[in-house]
């Protein structure tokens, strides 16, 4: 089945109120969806979440011309033409649209199969995943971590057993944090924390130390991601587990990390990493190093609902925590694109299902875009 029309939907919403890390307040969240469509009128879906703008165009005057009219199948044969055309930008927005688009066409072969993408990939091992809490995130004021109790509370009642707030104001303070909320948890729920790259090595090693007492099952990107010798120096000090790789895009920046044993659990984006077919081979990597992995979601319900079905052929890895990994990230925060089919479901036991339905699991329609949608562009077969 032939790839006829090539679909970009940018959207965008600006949560109130802003959402706050130990890097930035984020004012704006604008994410591109790629719709890619075969001759019979089958539609698959990829998402790009960090870079919409500058991939989109990659993808419009660079990768376009090479997808249309393949027929949509060749999966690894489009994928390693649309590396080709990558050019020095193999980490940044050029893999980005990459990741879409793989993601995309892994939706659409599913569909046109009549399966779910994890059956594609070789069948589901679980129908269930343990879903994290991302967030809350930090609010501007005297105290950024006022709030975190009661919000913490609210997402136990929701049903979580896992959480992982935002940190990096201070070390001093980060460690009054998850005291606190240790005993809001109590000593069985999961508790992590991501730095969103705020620290240098020396207030992330202080950090961790302030934390210990907390029994953190993780410390997420403490340090810039580029900065190797900083997330070793972290790992070694730190008396928990260190996390990252959402960043990370090429396969030989996740050998890089690996080799050079800074991350104790691996973390891969779909829409960073080249979609299904990247994190398929960095899970491969992962493995060779014994290092678990799970995909990171901070986006729509198009990656969301992708990260389910990579997350259900992992092989169970025990971590630590209430769950053996791989964990999916749910985001928390009011996010109408991640709820444009309703809030995906928590089950009483803090996990979400896997959607049964072809492809990736779900069916968007461009019509449910439009309260969000701020551009679009599209290319199709002559």
């Amino acid at each position: 089945m032939k790839i006829v029309r090539i679909d970009a939907y940018y959207v965008g919403f600006a949560p109130k109120p802003a959402l706050g890390n130990a890097s930035l307040f984020i004012r704006r969240r604008d994410f591109m969806l790629v719709a890619i469509r075969a001759a019979d009128g089958t539609t698959g879906w990829g998402e790009v979440f960090a870079s919409p703008y500058a991939a989109g165009a990659f993808l419009k005057n660079n990768l376009a011309s090479i997808i249309l009219g393949q027929p949509a199948h060749n999966i690894g044969r489009i994928w390693h033409d649309m590396v080709a055309r990558l050019g020095y930008d193999r980490r940044g927005a050029a893999m980005m649209a990459v990741s879409a688009v793989d993601m995309a066409l892994h939706d659409l072969v599913a569909r046109l199969q009549g399966i779910g993408v994890a059956e594609l990939l070789g069948g589901a091992m679980r129908q269930r995943i343990p879903a994290y809490a991302s967030g809350p995130f930090l609010v501007e004021g005297p105290d950024p971590y006022e709030a975190y109790p009661t919000k913490v509370e609210a997402l136990l009642r929701r049903g979580f057993r896992a959480i992982k707030p935002r940190a990096g104001v201070t070390p001093q303070a980060d460690g009054v944090m998850v005291s606190r909320l240790r005993d809001v948890m109590g000593p069985e729920p999961a508790l992590m924390v991501d730095i969103n790259q705020g620290y240098t090595a020396a207030a992330a090693i202080d950090s961790a130390r302030r934390m210990e007492a907390a029994g953190l099952l993780w410390i997420e990107e403490p340090v810039p991601p580029e900065d190797i010798p900083g997330y070793q120096a972290v790992a070694r000090a730190a008396p928990c587990a260190i996390a990252g790789g959402e960043a990370l895009a090429s396969l030989a920046a996740f050998r890089d990390f690996l080799q050079a044993g800074a991350f104790a659990v691996l973390q891969p984006d779909l829409t960073v990493c080249g979609g299904f077919t990247g994190f398929r081979k960095i899970t491969a990597l992962a493995e060779a190093f014994g290092v678990p992995i799970m995909p990171h979601v901070f986006g729509t319900i198009v990656n969301f609902a992708a990260a389910l079905q990579a997350a259900a052929v992992l092989p169970p890895r025990k971590g630590g925590g209430p769950f053996a990994y791989p964990f999916i990230e749910y985001d928390v925060t009011p996010n109408p694109l991640l709820a444009l089919l309703g809030e995906p479901e928590l089950g009483a036991d803090g996990t979400v299902a896997v959607p049964d339905a072809p492809g990736i699991g779900i069916s968007l329609s461009p019509e449910r875009l439009s309260p969000w949608l701020s551009d679009h562009w599209h290319v199709a077969l002559d």
